[in-house]
C-alpha cells in the first residue's frame, strides 16, 4: 500500500473552508476570527519549518542536535502555558514552575519509553524521540496550562474565602485544597475524555497516521495504546507537580495568602 500524495493545492482547498468559517464568525461578531486565522497561519509556517528541520535532523542523528531540539520544544511549551493564562504568578515563577514540571515529567517518561519499551537503536533515534516527546509535551502543556489557569484565577476570585479559612486555623494546604482538586480535574479532563472516546467516538491521530501509511491496524492500535498511557502518566505527573508548586507559591512562609504575587495577563 502506498501513501496518497497530497499537494499544496489540496491543502489550499482545505484552508479555504477555514477562511470561510472565519468570515462567517466575523459576520456574527463572535470575536474568534482573528485568533483563528493567526493560529492557522502559525500552524502552517511552524509545521513547514519543522518538516525541513526534521529532515536534516534525521540525516544527522547526533545526540546534541536531538537534545537541542528537545530543549527548544520544552521552552516553547513553557511559554505557551504562560501565554494562555488570564492571570499568572509574577516574574518568572509561572514560566519556571510550568517548564520545570514539564521537563521532569515529559523527559523522564520519554527516556524511559525509548530505552525500555521502544528499544530504539540508538535510544535517542530522532525518528522515535522527537515525535514521542512532541506528543508528550503537547498534551502535558495543555494539562498544565488548564490546571494553572484554573488554580491561579480561582485563588484570585476566592481570595476572601481562602483568607477566611486561614483565619479559622486551617493550613495553606487545607485552605486551597478544594481549589487544587478542581484545577487538577480541569487539567486532566482532556486526557480522560480522549481515552474514554478512543476507538468509540474517534480514531486517535497517531493510529490514523500509521494506518494511512500502510501499517497493520493491530500494530497501530498497540502503538496508540502505548502513547495514550505514556501521555497520561506524563501529563498527570507534570500537572500534579506544577499544581503543588504554584499553590505553595501563593502563600508566604507564614502561610499568608499573597495576592501581590499575581499579575494579570491578557491571553493570546
Amino acid at each position: 500500500m502506498t501513501l496518497q500524495h497530497l499537494g499544496w493545492l489540496d491543502l489550499g482547498i482545505a484552508a479555504t473552508f477555514v477562511v470561510l468559517f472565519a468570515w462567517l464568525a466575523a459576520r456574527a461578531q463572535l470575536e474568534v476570527s482573528r485568533p483563528l486565522l493567526i493560529s492557522a497561519m502559525r500552524m502552517v509556517v511552524q509545521l513547514a519549518v519543522v518538516g525541513f528541520v526534521l529532515e536534516a535532523l534525521f540525516a544527522h542523528a547526533a545526540p546534541y542536535w536531538v537534545a537541542s531540539m528537545a530543549m527548544v520544544m520544552l521552552l516553547l511549551a513553557g511559554w505557551e502555558v504562560v501565554a494562555r493564562q488570564r492571570r499568572r504568578l509574577a516574574g518568572w515563577w509561572s514560566f519556571g514552575l510550568s517548564t520545570g514540571a514539564m521537563f521532569i515529567s515529559s523527559f523522564t517518561v520519554t527516556v524511559f519509553a525509548l530505552i525500555v519499551l521502544v528499544q530504539a537503536e540508538p535510544w535517542y533515534e530522532p525518528r522515535y524521540a522527537i515525535p514521542l516527546l512532541g506528543m508528550l509535551l503537547g498534551n502535558t502543556m495543555n494539562g498544565v496550562a488548564l490546571s494553572q489557569d484554573r488554580l491561579i484565577e480561582g485563588a484570585w476570585q476566592q481570595r476572601d474565602v481562602i483568607e477566611a479559612r486561614l483565619m479559622l486555623g486551617q493550613t495553606w494546604r487545607q485552605a486551597v485544597g478544594p481549589l487544587r482538586r478542581e484545577s487538577m480535574r480541569s487539567g486532566m479532563i482532556p486526557m480522560i475524555n480522549a481515552m474514554a472516546a478512543a476507538g468509540v467516538v474517534s480514531l486517535p491521530g497517531m493510529m490514523t497516521g500509521q494506518i494511512l501509511a500502510g501499517s497493520p491496524p493491530a500494530q497501530a492500535v498497540k502503538y496508540q495504546i502505548l502513547i495514550f498511557l505514556l501521555i497520561t502518566v506524563g501529563s498527570g505527573f507534570a500537572t500534579l507537580l506544577a499544581n503543588r508548586l504554584a499553590a505553595r507559591r501563593l502563600f508566604d512562609e507564614r502561610e499568608r495568602l499573597r495576592v501581590d504575587r499575581l499579575v494579570g495577563l491578557k491571553p493570546r
